[in-house]
């Protein structure tokens, strides 16, 4: 079958890169697909000239607005993925909402990445019931073998020695829906504490206004740096270099860059939205925050995270998150909220499913000198590789 897909295509953007690995399951399937960038098309009567000139059979949209507008009123049947912003922004401009339900009317089926996401929809256009389906993305990530992880640092004008770095890595088109402003005093802050931390901004400059307003504030701000778009590749590898994944997004679809670093191993933190809840099992696979007061902690529990690499309860009392972290009784909790002592697992009771691992020592005195209660067990103190 002939394929037309419109997605936008901004070079190392999420969104691009959705749409190229659903282009290449697609021609894996035996489909001839024909990736053609979104915003080269003004209007449907633009994209009405690509349908006569090409006997396509059928099409396909990333985005309902951005996309799915452009295949309105051609005859051909069509399907649409939605994106995130479609969602989680768009609907919130009657007018966008509107040609938005028209798109679902006119719409073979729509998927979306998450059942939230569905739910969302549902609650916008009630009458699409029948023809939303939910499907997680796959993922695939190719690491570079040859990147160098000292030249990423020095391009990031990180000078100290490697093996007593922990970098954090937000990886994100510069976008006003991305915030990526959002953590850069907390990690300054903890840098002029901890010398050795630093966040590492990188990706596109996709709207120059805010992207000049980023680059003024990470200059201003110590321990925080700022890159540009990376090649697929050598992202992975920096990414299974660092220490941990942030994300800071105000809204999201399914953020590619989490799902990668997932698949590389690699510690997620990220700010407790529906998109990013939906895929970030708490103390698994990473931890959500929603207070930007509880910021720093949250990310001095990613840090211990990221050297065991499993799930762990390195501590109680100070309020997390809405969402319980405990999962024992009310004695137990209690037992562990007034204790100081090493307690195993069997001790607080297997149901509670915890693994207490050893606080790294630099991690251990970051955590003291901020009075928070840690639990260890006497695992050995190394990080260890995914």
């Amino acid at each position: 079958m002939r394929l037309l897909f419109l997605a936008v295509l901004r070079a190392h953007t999420g969104n691009a890169v959705t749409a190229e690995r659903i282009r290449d399951h697609l021609e894996a399937a035996g489909h001839r697909c024909f990736l053609r960038d979104a915003s080269d098309f003004e209007s449907p009567a633009d994209v009405s000239d690509l349908l006569s000139a090409q006997p396509f059979e059928a099409a396909l949209a990333l985005h309902l607005y951005r996309g799915g507008r452009l295949l309105q009123g051609h005859g051909i049947p069509f399907g649409v993925i939605f994106g995130g912003t479609d969602v989680n922004e768009d609907t919130g401009q009657e007018e966008k909402k509107e040609v938005m339900g028209k798109v679902l009317e006119e719409a073979r089926f729509a998927v979306t990445f998450t059942d939230s996401m569905k739910g969302m929809v549902l609650k916008q256009w009630p009458h699409a019931q029948g023809k939303i389906y939910v499907q997680s993305q796959g993922i695939a990530t190719i690491p570079n073998a040859a990147f160098d992880w000292n030249s990423f640092l020095q391009r990031a004008e990180i000078y100290q020695s490697a093996d007593q770095l922990h970098v954090f890595l937000l990886v994100c088109g510069l976008r006003r829906v991305k915030d990526p402003l959002y953590l850069v005093d907390a990690f300054s802050e903890w840098h002029q504490e901890e010398p050795s931390v630093y966040m590492v901004i990188v990706g596109p400059e996709v709207d120059p206004v805010f992207s000049r307003e980023v680059r003024a504030r990470v200059q201003r701000a110590l321990g925080v740096r700022l890159l540009g778009e990376m090649p697929q590749g050598d992202l992975h590898a920096a990414l299974k270099s660092c220490s941990a994944l942030v994300n800071s997004s105000l809204s999201e679809g399914m953020s590619a860059a989490i799902l990668e670093a997932m698949d590389l191993g690699v510690p997620v933190l990220a700010r407790n939205i529906p998109g990013n809840a939906a895929v970030v099992t708490q103390e698994v696979t990473g931890l959500v925050f929603a207070d930007p007061q509880l910021i720093n902690i949250k990310i001095c529990e990613a840090s211990q995270f990221c050297y065991h690499r499993k799930p762990w309860k390195s501590c109680l009392g100070l309020a997390l998150e809405p969402v319980s972290l405990w999962r024992g009784s009310v004695d137990q909790k209690a037992q562990f909220a007034s204790s100081s002592t090493q307690l195993s697992a069997e001790e607080a009771g297997s149901h509670t499913k915890l693994v207490l691992n050893t606080v790294d020592p630099w991690f251990s005195s970051i955590i003291r000198s901020r009075n928070m209660l840690v639990i260890q067990s006497t695992c050995p103190s190394k990080r260890i590789s995914p």
